[in-house]
């Protein structure tokens, strides 16, 4: 149905809203990039200003003929404690007072976890939480390849918005959430259309969207794509509470309405002397989805259609102290910096040195010698000069400097040190030991100990695994049949977990 001008100001108030929480992620966004350059090799593009000039660090260098060099210590460190998790990677299973329930709902969810491949995408998903310190996962049902079924997305952080309010450490107190689709005008005319008229319209948002001069949700760059920005918010609606008395159903009525319509039911009923239906007024509590144009146009809305009642996403911020976010990346970022700098200072130092140099006075090169032809017979094998001495007595000799002895290699000793310390990643985690006589016992003790500085942030990933499962199980009782009655009341178990590594 065409919409009224009032759906789009509503759209547009959304909008508005999903715009501020988006600009509040902008510097998690900019942090998030640096510190993906400084895993994977990027470690000279931060700009400095130089006599008024901005420009990159790898610029001034190469400026100052030097070559940046780099020893990319940090992604050894993300593999190491990815192996770490992926060596002991949490199980997860259904327990419930029904045991025959809670094992069907078990076997499902590992089904649809294979079906998914969530080993892998949880892998590069702690990747990411290393990197970024975020991690979002799309939970849904639907139809993909023929299959119907519960299917997990990734969702790159960058185009994931949340509110910034939150200040319970497990996301309980998030108000909107959401996140920004690229897609082509076919994919929206077949989520969206329901008929031509609906195709037309939809239409003609995108080609109004054009001049939208928002910066954040501006049309996606790129022939043929659209940009759809779908926000969940949790909203407050008057509703009644009603009790039939005739079967005791409990339900709910949006408060528009349901007063004249709940009468006139009663009135037929006291015709037929059959129990009425009971009402009292309240304010309901619902998460309700928008999808909506660039322009704020609506394409769909509603309450949440999942049986938990919430939005489809699951994400982890690590540590979130005040709704802040700081990665494992970024907290040994310095000292990557000044392992680089001190190998680049080191290879100076090593190139400017005198190595060899031959210091040859001009009158003691003999007559009728260039010198070229001296300097080959220097350095040739079983070579011979004959010349006369200078009256000084002046004679060629070598110099060949040890200048890099300056207390570069103490100082970057000191830096591996700290990458250990800071990251928590030691050489007993890693596989190494310094001394070969130790014990497997006492081996296996370091291995442990080693892990302690680790426990936090494995715990936390966890946290997200369990949250994951649970709305997977949500939607695999909605969706199958089979499991529907499985299981009325179950919870999450962590079978496997981080703290038994």
């Amino acid at each position: 149905h065409m919409r009224s001008s009032t759906d789009q100001s509503r759209g547009a108030e959304v909008l508005r809203q999903a715009r501020a929480f988006h600009d509040a992620l902008d510097g998690f966004r900019r942090e998030r990039l640096r510190n993906k350059r400084y895993n994977y090799g990027d470690q000279w593009s931060d700009t400095i200003d130089v006599d008024g000039r901005r420009l990159t660090e790898e610029q001034y260098i190469k400026e100052q003929g030097n070559i940046p060099l780099k020893n990319n210590l940090i992604r050894r460190l993300v593999r190491n404690v990815v192996g770490v998790y992926g060596m002991n990677e949490p199980q997860v299973r259904c327990v419930s007072a029904d045991a025959a329930g809670a094992e069907t709902l078990t076997r499902l969810l590992r089904r649809n976890m294979a079906l998914n491949r969530l080993e892998a995408l949880y892998s590069r998903s702690m990747e990411e939480f290393l990197i970024s310190g975020m991690v979002v996962h799309r939970k849904s049902f639907g139809r993909r390849g023929g299959v119907v079924d519960c299917w997990t997305d990734y969702v790159q952080p960058n185009n994931f918005f949340v509110d910034n309010r939150m200040r319970d450490f497990r996301g309980w107190d998030c108000s909107c959430v959401g996140e920004i689709h690229d897609v082509t005008m076919g994919e929206a005319l077949r989520a969206f259309a329901a008929g031509e008229d609906d195709c037309a319209r939809i239409q003609g948002y995108y080609s109004d969207a054009g001049g939208c001069d928002d910066r954040v949700f501006a049309p996606a760059p790129g022939y043929g794509l659209c940009r759809v920005v779908e926000v969940w918010r949790r909203e407050n609606r008057p509703v009644y509470r009603c009790h039939d008395k005739a079967c005791g159903r409990l339900f709910r009525l949006p408060a528009e309405g349901a007063r004249a319509r709940v009468a006139a039911e009663n009135r037929r009923r006291a015709a037929t002397a059959t129990p009425g239906i009971d009402m009292r007024w309240s304010v309901e509590e619902t998460w309700r989805y928008y999808f909506l144009t660039p322009s704020g146009h609506i394409l769909a809305e509603g309450d949440s259609p999942y049986s938990h009642g919430s939005h489809p996403y699951v994400f982890r911020i690590y540590p979130m102290i005040d709704g802040e976010v700081h990665s494992f990346v970024g907290d040994v970022i310095d000292q990557q910096r000044y392992t680089n700098r001190l190998i680049t200072m080191y290879d100076w130092v090593m190139r400017s040195s005198s190595k060899g140099v031959l210091l040859v006075p001009e009158d003691s090169v003999p007559r009728g010698c260039s010198p070229a032809d001296f300097a080959d017979a220097w350095s040739r094998y079983n070579g011979v000069i004959f010349y006369k001495p200078s009256a000084q007595g002046d004679k060629p000799h070598q110099v060949a400097n040890n200048a890099t002895n300056i207390g570069i290699r103490e100082l970057l000793e000191v830096q591996l040190k700290f990458f250990e310390d800071i990251s928590g990643v030691s050489n007993a985690l890693q596989g190494k030991t310094s001394n070969v006589a130790v014990s497997a016992e006492l081996y296996g003790q370091q291995t442990r100990n080693a892990t302690t500085t680790l426990l936090d942030i494995l715990d936390s990933f966890s946290e997200f695994v369990r949250d994951a499962a649970y709305k997977d199980v949500c939607n695999i009782r909605q969706l199958c049949p089979s499991a529907a009655d499985a299981s009325a009341e179950f919870s999450i178990e962590i079978t496997q977990p981080v703290k038994d590594i």
